[in-house]
């Protein structure tokens, strides 16, 4: 039992890992698309993209219908994060640059782990709140660092705004559907709801991926297929092993790997304060993530996630938390 919590909990860590990635090459492939296609178009071909992939491996996998107990927070997640979410981040970053939209985005972690603490009830650590000051002043930072053109991205920033906070509302909403259902069942009908969402796009989609050079269609099917269809399903197996909290302070990462991407991808050479931010945002993770082990408060730990969260015995992606 223990060995399997373990392995549970490193298979978690991958999971933030590769998801915090693909994440952070989402900022660079929708500033690359976007110059194509608009917000909402954009939108709905990542989520028919995404929907496709996620439908095909949940069925090859005798995956079916969520409990009845999970269909809140996946109706929440997918119209706030699926949808409302992906329409204002593509919005948002045609008017700012991608930098900018990660540290902003980064208020996200801020308002999960309040929120976790108050409606969770997973409570307020002090390394946990550490963290989330050393990070926040590194993303900070990187948004100073990229901040050059002016006042003209008021806009950009309100609508990274209202992004974070419908993606922190759907983590909140996402973690006790996590308990009831897989991974995969949350992130395959959430993406579905929001495809359904962003169908009133699908005459602009048509009309400008019939215009569209071939790169930037790569591009949209990329963001589908990666940051979605993969990185959706990986956050929500790392969400259902640990708490809402910790989940969101690891993508405080996201800002510096942006700065790389773009760096590498775009051309964009990043300053030396990118730099100073970038390593303020891993110290804040890392912070989160340390602190000595007590092993009566682990297994005391331990305990009362497996009986509150059957998914974090070590049910797998794709299988239900519901013993079979």
């Amino acid at each position: 039992m223990v060995q399997s919590v373990r392995s549970s909990g490193r298979w978690a860590v991958v999971a933030a890992v590769v998801t915090v990635v693909l994440w952070a090459s989402a900022f660079v492939f929708i500033r690359s698309a976007g110059a194509e296609f608009s917000p909402g178009a954009l939108a709905l071909g990542r989520l028919l993209s995404a929907s496709i992939v996620l439908v095909v491996i949940l069925v090859s996998t005798g995956g079916g219908l969520p409990p009845r107990a999970a269909w809140r927070g996946i109706l929440i997640s997918g119209v706030l994060w699926f949808g409302v979410y992906m329409v204002a981040l593509n919005w948002a970053e045609q008017h700012i640059d991608a930098g900018t939209a990660a540290m902003v985005i980064n208020v996200g972690p801020v308002l999960m782990a309040l929120l976790g603490g108050f409606i969770l009830r997973e409570g307020f650590p002090v390394r946990l709140m550490a963290g989330i000051a050393v990070s926040c002043t590194g993303a900070i930072v990187i948004g100073l660092s990229n901040s050059g053109g002016g006042s003209s991205g008021a806009l950009g920033v309100l609508l990274c705004v209202l992004a974070a906070t419908s993606w922190a509302i759907s983590a909140i909403a996402q973690k006790p559907a996590l308990a009831h259902a897989s991974a995969l069942q949350v992130t395959t009908f959430g993406c579905l709801i929001g495809t359904l969402l962003c169908l009133p796009f699908t005459g602009q989609l048509i009309t400008e991926a019939a215009a569209a050079p071939l790169p930037a269609t790569l591009s949209l099917i990329y963001l589908g297929v990666f940051p979605t269809a993969l990185a959706f399903t990986t956050w929500a197996y790392a969400l259902a092993r640990t708490t809402a909290g910790k989940a969101g302070v690891t993508t405080y990462a996201v800002p510096t790997l942006v700065i790389l991407m773009a760096w590498l991808a775009l051309g964009e050479v990043p300053t030396l304060l990118a730099v100073a931010g970038g390593l303020l945002c891993l110290a804040g993770v890392a912070i989160t993530r340390s602190g000595p082990k007590d092993p009566r408060t682990a297994d005391a730990a331990t305990e009362i996630e497996s009986t509150t969260n059957p998914a974090a015995t070590g049910a797998s992606i794709t299988s239900g938390s519901d013993p079979k």
